[in-house]
């Protein structure tokens, strides 16, 4: 049983990961505000409370962990850059890989990258995690500096990272518009498959410290191209938006 630190734990991906991982993982779950989460998945956990974009917040969060699932951030398309993204998507990820840095534990980080930061290719485009970045947006712009910055934690620090451009996450299918277009529906990514590209994250072996991947569900067009993520972490996803909408 490994120990695992999920930071931005409240947030939708955060909560149906926690369900998904109790019990399987030691977990600490960490966020600024846990007053509106579930009792029962707080129940046994260490809980850290904190804004992790404050340095000095930090304190025992990282004490005997050896794998970080990094979602905290902000996460709106919108967001302006000096108000809401400065310190969510640039400062705090750059607080945790300099706290990684020091941990004797710390083995690897799992970080939530965004489409935005391909997403301004046409529609009709299938994007690899090779393409050029292409953001959409200035969140897509700090999803970007996240995958530089843990692209050089890893070849220059030697802290293993796997990052994960997530589609259209959904909770669950009661959030799957079955009018949805052929592009909606090609960036469909299930809480099913999220949770098993987790696990498969958490136990790969890599060839090189850093992998990118694309998450989105087995759709019959995936916007995002998976045979990465199959390839070297055996991602099987089995749900597909065209399929849950009636399109096939």
């Amino acid at each position: 049983m490994s120990k695992v630190l999920i930071t931005g734990a409240t947030g939708a991906i955060g909560t149906n990961l926690t369900r998904h991982l109790k019990g399987r993982h030691e977990l600490v779950l960490s966020d600024i505000d846990f007053s509106d989460f579930p009792q029962e998945l707080k129940d046994g956990l260490k809980i850290v409370e904190a804004d992790l974009s404050k340095l000095d917040s930090w304190g025992d969060a990282l004490d005997g962990v050896e794998y970080v699932i990094q979602l905290a951030g902000n996460p709106d398309p919108d967001a302006d850059f000096y108000d809401d993204l400065v310190d969510l998507n640039y400062v705090l990820p750059q607080n945790l890989y300099k706290k990684a840095a020091e941990s004797s534990t710390v083995k690897r980080i799992i970080f939530a990258s965004s489409i935005h930061a391909s997403d301004a290719y046409p529609d009709n485009v299938q994007v690899k995690t090779t393409d050029q970045i292409r953001p959409d947006d200035l969140y897509g712009v700090s999803k970007a500096y996240l995958e530089a910055l843990g692209s050089y934690y890893a070849f220059k620090k030697g802290i293993e990272s796997i990052g994960i451009r997530i589609g259209d996450y959904k909770s669950d299918d009661s959030e799957l518009d079955p009018d949805s277009d052929f592009y909606g529906m090609s960036m469909y990514f299930s809480a099913r498959d999220m949770n098993h590209l987790i696990d498969c994250c958490l136990k790969a072996e890599l060839t090189e410290p850093y992998l990118l991947v694309n998450g989105v569900s087995n759709n019959s067009f995936p916007r995002l191209d998976i045979d990465s993520a199959r390839v070297h972490l055996g991602y099987t996803p089995v749900d597909n938006a065209f399929e849950k909408c009636g399109k096939v």
